[in-house]
């Protein structure tokens, strides 16, 4: 080994010595300040460590701060120079929090692939869900970045939540940014605290006030906490970019990242400063590609630069590697969600027959505007639109164009159209709510088919493009269904962020008055809506298959177990303006695409809403052929294999050949090749018949203990000395068990302080400073998140469920490791042979992120211990699983204590042998760990170099894209095996050794 062995007594090295921090570690013992601390934590800083402690002496036990080496005197005790003390507590409690902690607060190797924490969530994790954590944790990665592009419904914020669970484990996550669409902020914050332990702070309007008045004005407010979540709209605002530019991130998380991918605008520019500035980057959308080709690269770009040349071509395989895509139908899917997302009844299309008031305007539109050029070929069917959505749209549309032609009103045209506007005005109004037939089958609809009366539990979302529309029906269903005021309520574009969350969290809760909610677009992407309603109207019909997609989404997704009824409402006049029959036929495809695709863009091959609209306008002026324009799902399919056939033929005869799929000669193949890539990524799982690889999962042996309880318990006990029933006043935490599956305490000052980090909604609105309530079993905190949708005024369960992540579990890791006095280790006895002393050996990075973690036993030397220099005076085995081992020879729930134990004299001689023995296995396991580490690099150096050789011969994103590929680079170095560092951990005696 290159570095001097860790077992080395610190005082033969000095803080000077590169090598002296080598052995920082969780466990390991220091002086700062004249003080003696427990390391707890370790992350590389700038210039040194930042560690973070537990206080061990008198003055600051229990106290817990943060140092840098490069700030303070930080002396380490020799973690080898250790003394053996035996455990005479109850059932060796002792030694298992000992162990127990150090296990929890090491991190797993960084390139671990197997899960660890994320199916001891409260998640229910599926198999294909699992799958995407693992392709987003592949070894193989320099850094964990990957697209999730599953179909709407999916759940894709779970996935993301096991993704960034594992990588706090990692020790990868300690500052996390998660930046959403406004109106998901709280939604995406709840699941990530209540399902997998991970707070997030939310710096809303309202949030990020607060945190100015908290700090002077020149500090950072994104440095304040380590983990927030943040609209996009908020971080857009150049102040907060500039801000951005000097804050890193372990992870960044984009939801909906097709916001942002158009090359100029502020959302892109938002994630492209992010982009360089963190380690793992998660993006999330149903719908990446919007048809731009280069909107499409722009993502492939953030995640991976070297999957789309200088010259604009993209890597497919690197493609393919980066993105994940599955919808509701894919076989690993299917195969899995059974009765916990219900299949999507048949559409109800309502075609109802105009009113004499409603054709009259029909018949205006069509003399006067339609079919004539008084106003262009584009406004009038603006006008048509807006009709078909209401009369109030139509009224505000009429009004609007007014406003506008009265800065131009020396023009004849224009004085022909303000004469056409008033006429149509003036006949518009004279619809009213009382000869509507749309609007009296609606309402017909909601009594007799959903069910919406007085005493009835059942809800619905009605959806409408146009805010006129949103309070028309506001205004008139408060009255007509009579269901008192705060059963009908609106929400669109306009509000705030905290008056859409607000209003998305009521509409989720059983106890809600809320019945009826009419929403605009603004809740058709990324709201879940489906928790108590499985009805949803389009009031109008959008024309784009990729926006009524996105609305059924809403209701008809993961978790839904009500099969989803969505009815459309069909306005036919007489003159036929609507072509009644092309917005059927979408809704019709969109539901055969949901059943066989999982993408409807892909039956226009638009990608985006308003390529989608532009081409339904063209079909309803009858300049486009429906049945060409919009295919079927079996076309689409028959297509993709076709293509896939036409491509291996090219490829085995001349790769040259041309695509006769070509349109034109100005086709671009640019096009071509992003829509090849994409139509391969959706109908890969219809054409293939391989079976899906199942993800790998940890041992089930993952405690000491029984449960995540049973550790909390033990570990309160040990702290407060078996009296944490008792009252703060008496020294406990007046802990309390119940048969439910809860527990409760009163949390002591310093757990208060860690409360400072989690979402202040929660805090306040449970009070949990003053009591805290924790869900103990799976099955009590999914009831817990049941009945605060039932039965509170806001979501936030009352008793939250305790995982392996949970910041209680963490705290009494914390206070476990400090009960420990400074270079002791515990001794107990076990079913072992001979004395036996069990060490952990790690390698860690530059950036003090553990590379490899093993477990070895030490027993004397087939000689003894009294042997010749040259001999080795111990034997030393690997551990595959050390919990399993330790459970397996007595430290369990049965384990004895006798509570006189001795530690046999030859014990310091046996773990000296011990540390030199265990120095050559470390040095095998450093030299795998280089070699593999340099042949990541070596594979990632070939295609950086080819990349940047075809630098010199673009031009455009290349040069932004060079702050990736360096952090990229720097991320390979920082990643290589360093420093290894070998502690003995314990001292196993024979069971058959006599007591003192």
């Amino acid at each position: 080994m290159t570095q001097p062995s860790a077992a080395a007594s610190s005082a033969t090295a000095s803080p000077r010595d590169p090598s002296y921090f080598d052995q920082l570690a969780p466990g390991v013992t220091v002086e700062v300040r004249n003080e003696s601390w427990l390391v707890t934590h370790v992350t590389r800083s700038t210039d040194g460590f930042r560690i973070k402690v537990r206080g061990l002496s008198d003055y600051v036990r229990d106290t817990t701060a943060t140092f840098f080496t490069a700030l303070d005197d930080v002396r380490i005790f020799d973690p080898a120079a250790v003394t053996p003390v035996p455990d005479n507590s109850p059932r060796y409690r002792h030694s298992k929090l000992w162990l127990e902690s150090t296990m929890r607060q090491t991190p797993v190797p960084l390139r671990q692939q197997k899960l660890d924490v994320a199916t001891r969530m409260l998640a229910d994790p599926l198999d294909y869900q699992l799958a995407a954590v693992r392709m987003a944790l592949d070894p193989e990665r320099v850094q964990p970045r990957v697209l999730l592009a599953d179909a709407v419904g999916l759940g894709k914020t779970l996935e993301i939540g096991m993704i960034a669970a594992e990588l706090i484990r990692r020790g990868r996550g300690e500052r996390i940014l998660v930046v959403t669409p406004k109106h998901v902020l709280e939604q995406f914050q709840q699941e990530l605290w209540t399902r997998f332990s991970i707070p997030l702070v939310r710096l809303d309007s309202i949030g990020i006030q607060k945190v100015r008045q908290k700090l002077p004005a020149s500090k950072n407010p994104f440095t304040y906490f380590p983990r927030v979540i943040v609209s996009m709209d908020t971080l857009k605002s150049p102040k907060y970019l500039a801000q951005l530019e000097k804050v890193n991130w372990d992870i960044v998380i984009v939801d909906e990242i097709h916001n942002a991918t158009n090359a100029g605008t502020h959302n892109n520019r938002l994630v492209r400063t992010l982009a360089p500035r963190t380690d793992a980057l998660i993006l999330a959308s149903a719908t990446p590609h919007n048809g731009d080709p280069d909107s499409f690269k722009e993502i492939l770009r953030l995640l991976d630069p070297l999957a789309v040349s200088p010259s604009g071509v993209i890597d497919e395989a690197a493609a393919k590697d980066l993105i994940i895509r599955r919808h509701r139908n894919s076989k690993e899917v299917a195969s899995v969600v059974g009765d916990k997302w219900a299949i999507r009844a048949e559409p109800t299309n309502i075609l109802i027959e105009a009113s004499a008031e409603e054709n009259a305007v029909a018949r205006e539109l069509s003399e006067t505007w339609v079919s004539t050029k008084l106003a262009g070929d584009l406004f009038p069917w603006t006008l048509v639109k807006a009709y078909l959505s209401s009369p109030a749209a139509l009224l505000e549309t009429i009004d609007n164009r007014l406003r506008t032609l009265a800065a131009d009103s020396a023009s004849t045209s224009s004085a022909a159209q303000v004469q056409a506007l008033h006429r149509l005005r003036e006949l518009a109004e004279r619809i009213t709510p009382d000869n509507s037939n749309k609007y009296f089958q609606l309402v017909d609809y909601l009594r007799n088919e959903v069910g919406i009366k007085k005493r009835s539990s059942q809800r619905v979302v009605i959806f409408s493009e146009r805010v006129a529309t949103l309070h028309f029906l506001e205004t008139n269903l408060s009255k007509d269904l009579k269901l008192g005021k705060g059963a009908v309520k609106v929400m669109h574009g306009g509000m705030s962020d905290v008056e859409q969350m607000e209003l998305i969290d009521e509409f989720k809760r059983a106890d809600s008055k809320l019945r009826v909610l009419i929403t605009g677009d603004v809740a058709s992407e990324g709201v879940n809506l489906h928790s108590q309603c499985h009805h949803l109207v389009h009031y109008d019909i959008p024309w784009s298959l990729i926006r009524i997609q996105q609305r059924n989404g809403r209701i008809d997704r993961y978790g839904q177990t009500n099969p989803p009824q969505i009815a459309t409402l069909l306005l036919d006049p007489e003159e036929g303006i609507g072509e009644t029959h092309v917005l059927e036929k979408l809704v019709e495809r969109e539901h055969a695409a949901h059943q066989f695709l999982g993408d409807a863009s892909l039956l226009m091959g638009k990608h985006s809403i308003r390529s989608e609209e532009d081409s339904v306008r063209d079909i309803l002026r009858g300049r486009r052929d429906l049945e060409s324009t919009i295919r079927t799902a079996e076309e689409v399919v028959r297509d993709a294999r076709d293509r896939a056939a036409r491509h291996a033929e090219d490829h085995a005869t001349d790769a040259d050949a041309p695509d006769a799929d070509a349109p034109s000669a100005e086709s671009s193949a640019d096009e071509r090749a992003v829509d090849d890539l994409w139509a391969m990524l959706n109908s890969g799982t219809l054409i293939l018949d391989e079976e899906p690889e199942q993800p790998l999962t940890s041992s089930a042996t993952h405690s000491l203990f029984s449960s995540e309880q049973d550790y909390l318990v033990q570990a309160l006990a040990e702290a407060f000395h078996d009296v944490a029933s008792e009252s703060p006043a008496r020294g406990g935490v007046s802990m309390e068990l119940h048969d439910n599956d809860t527990m409760e305490l009163t949390p002591p000052s310093d757990l208060q302080r860690r409360f400072d980090l989690l979402p202040q909604d929660y805090v306040d609105y449970r009070q949990v400073k003053k009591r805290l309530m924790l869900a103990t079993s799976t099955a009590r905190g999914e009831s817990q998140l049941q009945a605060a949708r039932d039965n509170d005024s806001k979501t936030w369960p009352k008793a939250h469920y305790l995982g392996p992540l949970h910041p209680v579990s963490d705290w009494a890791a914390d206070r476990a490791l400090s009960s420990m006095a400074k270079s002791e280790i515990p001794a107990f006895t076990g079913a072992v042979e001979e004395l036996t002393v069990l060490l952990m050996a790690t390698l860690t990075s530059s950036r003090g992120q553990v590379v490899t973690r093993s477990f070895l036993l030490a027993t004397p030397g087939q000689f003894g211990l009294d042997v010749p220099e040259g001999i080795p005076a111990a034997t030393v085995d690997t551990v595959t699983d050390p919990v399993a081992m330790l459970r397996e020879i007595g430290l369990n729930e049965q384990a004895i204590s006798t509570g006189s134990l001795r530690v046999p004299p030859e014990t310091n001689r046996l773990i000296r042998a011990a540390l030199d023995v265990a120095e050559t296995h470390v040095d095998a396991i450093q030299s795998a760990g280089i070699a593999e580490a340099e042949s990541r690099a070596a594979a990632w150096s070939e295609r950086a170099a080819e990349w940047e050789s075809a630098i010199g011969h673009s031009s455009g994103r290349a040069p932004r894209s060079r702050a990736v590929v360096d952090k990229q680079r720097e991320m390979l170095v920082a990643t290589r095996p360093q420093r290894s560092l070998i502690r003995p951990l314990a001292v196993i005696i024979p069971a058959t050794t006599p007591s003192a």
